[in-house]
């Protein structure tokens, strides 16, 4: 066992070259979620970096954000409210698009999400290009929420996107980081 709990939970993510497609190593965190044991020293890192802090939410995105963030939140008793990809929620929405390396998408929020002036942690797996978690950010301050911060397990800086997104403004926090060279 690892007496470091970052570098623990980072050796439990699993590393599949080649996929989606050729030259892309997805790092794959259900090997994680599937371990009771990492499982739990993820979020209790989460909680105890947050558990003293002055929140009204946790928001997490489409789709594995949802995992962690609906954990995060009753541990640290707080509402959860879901940032989904376009089309999924049944009530009235807000919408930001963002650009992918590939083409746009859009993520939306339910127009009573949240209430102006409550401090939301955003939380997701992964930050690569950075677009979903800045575009979420931007539809939680257009509903006058306070974005905390940006927290999600797996950094990727080769892709940039913890430096977009702190250069937007946000704070970002992660469990750890891969270069695109690391197996």
């Amino acid at each position: 066992m690892h007496t470091d709990p970052a570098a623990y939970i980072r050796s439990a993510i699993r590393s599949v070259p080649d996929w989606p497609k050729p030259g892309i190593t997805f790092r794959d965190i259900t090997p994680v979620l599937q371990d009771p044991r990492s499982f739990r020293v993820l979020i209790d890192m989460f909680v105890y970096r947050y558990m003293r802090q002055r929140l009204d939410l946790v928001a997490g995105v489409d789709a594995r954000g949802f995992i962690l963030g609906s954990v995060l939140a009753y541990e640290l008793n707080l509402g959860f409210v879901p940032v989904r990809k376009k089309g999924k929620l049944p009530f009235r929405t807000v919408a930001e698009e963002y650009t992918l390396e590939y083409g746009n998408a859009t993520v939306e929020m339910h127009t009573d999400s949240v209430r102006p002036g409550q401090r939301v942690l955003l939380i997701d797996d992964l930050v690569a290009t950075g677009g979903t978690m800045i575009a979420a950010s931007k539809l939680l301050q257009r509903l006058g929420a306070n974005v905390h911060e940006a927290a999600a397990i797996i950094e990727l800086p080769d892709l940039g996107g913890g430096k977009a997104m702190r250069d937007s403004g946000l704070e970002v926090y992660t469990v750890c980081s891969f270069q695109n060279a690391d197996p």
